[in-house]
């Protein structure tokens, strides 16, 4: 391998913005780039982290545009939100979020929230399994959220976790008992709705095994940023919903 592999020029720059709690979207989107030398990602931060939000039902938006201004000075092709609160709290956030940030920055903006909807009108899915790490009452309020956007949510399995952190810890076979019994429902999507839960690098065995695609919050994040930069290509091995945006 010579320094040519290692550092192609000129690649598509996806400026991606991240709570400071997460270690699932680096690892996921980097491993996803691996192989897709077209695009590259750079990283910056917000102080979402613990068990309590200050801002339960907004976005730091202080924060997020400070973020993605850092993020401007490397002149990426897009800046993308690869975070899933907006499930929660409504994604007319989402919407406001990306317009201000190209407001600020001239750079096209986008959202794993954002990509959600897309996939869904690309696909047409009329049935939702929700699988997540969150608690109880967490879990309700995005259920609604998302049926009020038209995610079809007909079904969901929880794990009762709250703290930020913890999500990026559950285990792969957690994650694969949890789609199963999604999967029994016959709905037409299972969707993994949280970026620090590790579901992304099961997408392919779960479809595999059920003939159920499986949607990740934190690739829908990713593609989401490689359509609103113009990339073409598409990372392999991340399961169908690659295919669909």
């Amino acid at each position: 391998m010579n320094a040519h592999t290692l550092l192609p020029p000129n690649p598509r720059l996806i400026g991606t913005i991240t709570p400071s709690g997460n270690t699932v979207v680096e690892r996921t989107t980097q491993a996803a780039l691996r192989d897709l030398p077209q695009a590259a990602a750079l990283f910056a931060r917000i102080p979402v982290h613990g068990d309590r939000d200050p801002f339960p039902d907004r976005y730091n938006l202080a924060a997020m545009l400070e973020a993605a201004t850092l993020l401007s000075h490397a002149r990426p092709d897009a800046i993308i939100w690869n975070g899933s609160k907006g499930g929660g709290i409504g994604l007319e956030h989402d919407r406001d979020l990306v317009a201000r940030i190209t407001d600020a920055t001239g750079i096209a903006a986008d959202t794993s929230g954002l990509a959600l909807l897309r996939a869904i009108a690309a696909s047409g899915v009329q049935s939702i399994g929700l699988l997540t790490p969150y608690a109880e009452a967490h879990q309700r309020r995005l259920v609604e959220r998302l049926n009020a956007e038209g995610v079809p949510v007909v079904s969901e399995r929880h794990l009762g976790m709250t703290d930020n952190l913890s999500y990026a810890s559950v285990p792969y076979d957690t994650i694969l008992l949890q789609a199963r019994s999604l999967a029994a429902q016959k709905p037409d999507v299972l969707l993994a709705w949280c970026t620090n839960y590790p579901a992304a690098p099961l997408a392919a065995e779960i479809e595999a095994e059920t003939g159920i695609p499986l949607w990740d919050a934190t690739m829908l994040g990713l593609l989401g940023g490689l359509a609103v930069a113009g990339v073409a290509e598409r990372p392999n091995g991340w399961g169908s919903l690659s295919g669909l945006l």
